[in-house]
């Protein structure tokens, strides 16, 4: 077949998706936390995706989506069960068309109602990964709605990358690097348009569960390796990549830092403990790759920009000390 170029997605698409979603996503802060800079021995600079609307950065794409529709689409459907639903459902809440989520009958019902409460349809599918597709696939032929896929989407990809957009305007001096985490792969894909795309490059890396450590399975062997059987508590880095994702990841990601579920814990205490924001597991990632053996060898990384991806923790359940036990 013909070889399309990487790049599918080029740093004008995300100049162009900040302009689109600027009347309606947030300019979320960037924060910083000198125990935090005295700890690794850099500046770090937290860019608190926790803040943004539906709380975290998956706003962004589903707003970038839906605003690219043409003007005849009058529904959208998605299958997620967790930020990216609530995210397609507020955005196609404030665009005034319909929303039909396809979410897993195993789907936490704190998230289910989260969903709803944006006035979307929620349409319940059978457990496995396999189950969300066809149940979709219904839905489309039903009721003609427009699929907004969660990371494998070019709009949703320029979208998230508005958060590094923003990061680097935001920061007076010069980043060395950006890191961000690795589910799917649609907010480091954004990231690393940006940060190869802006007058001065960036390095960039990624930061993700060993629990769920596809992405760096297939860095190392240099072909796509699926997630199997993901075991993590950050339970937003549980997705394969996809076939977007994968080659701007292959091509600009430098590493890929992996870390462990205790190492993830601890990161996420520190962050409220010492910064007073309220963050999921899977933001904190980014500090805990940081923080990790395997990042002390770049030393020349002076300044880097974290993106913290939200702060949707289930408070009724979360639990510091049984959280730390477990992971034992």
């Amino acid at each position: 077949g013909n070889k399309r170029k990487v790049m599918s997605v080029t740093y004008q698409d995300v100049l162009d998706a900040a302009d689109r979603i600027a009347p309606y996503a947030h300019r979320t802060p960037v924060m910083t936390c000198s125990y935090l800079n005295e700890l690794t021995g850099k500046n770090l600079y937290f860019k608190c995706e926790n803040f943004q609307k539906v709380g975290a950065f998956k706003y962004r794409g589903a707003m970038n989506a839906v605003t690219s529709l043409d003007k005849d689409v009058s529904a959208v459907v998605t299958h997620s069960s967790g930020n990216h639903a609530q995210a397609v459902a507020l955005a196609a809440k404030t665009r005034g068309i319909k929303a039909f989520v396809v979410m897993p009958s195993n789907a936490p019902s704190v998230k289910r109602r989260a969903v709803e409460g944006y006035g979307a349809t929620v349409i319940t599918s059978g457990p496995l990964p396999q189950d969300r597709e066809t149940t979709c696939n219904k839905v489309i032929q039903e009721t003609n709605a427009f699929f907004i896929h969660p990371f494998n989407n070019e709009q949703v990809i320029a979208g998230q990358g508005t958060a590094a957009l923003e990061l680097i305007e935001q920061i007076d001096c010069d980043l060395d690097a950006v890191i961000a985490p690795v589910g799917g792969g649609g907010l480091i894909s954004g990231t690393c348009i940006v940060a190869k795309g802006t007058t001065k490059p960036l390095r960039v890396f990624a930061a993700e569960p060993a629990g769920a450590d596809d992405a760096k399975k297939s860095f190392l062997s240099g072909q796509f390796v699926p997630q199997t059987n993901p075991q993590t508590i950050a339970d937003g880095l549980k997705t394969s990549l996809g076939d977007k994702t994968w080659p701007i990841i292959k091509e600009h990601v430098e590493d890929i830092i992996v870390v462990s579920e205790k190492e993830i814990i601890d990161a996420m205490a520190l962050i409220w403990e010492r910064m007073k924001i309220v963050i999921e597991p899977s933001s904190a990632t980014v500090l805990a790759a940081v923080l990790s053996e395997s990042f002390k060898k770049y030393s020349d990384v002076k300044s880097i920009g974290l993106i913290l991806s939200g702060g949707n923790v289930d408070l009724e359940e979360w639990n510091f000390k049984v959280a730390k036990q477990n992971a034992q």
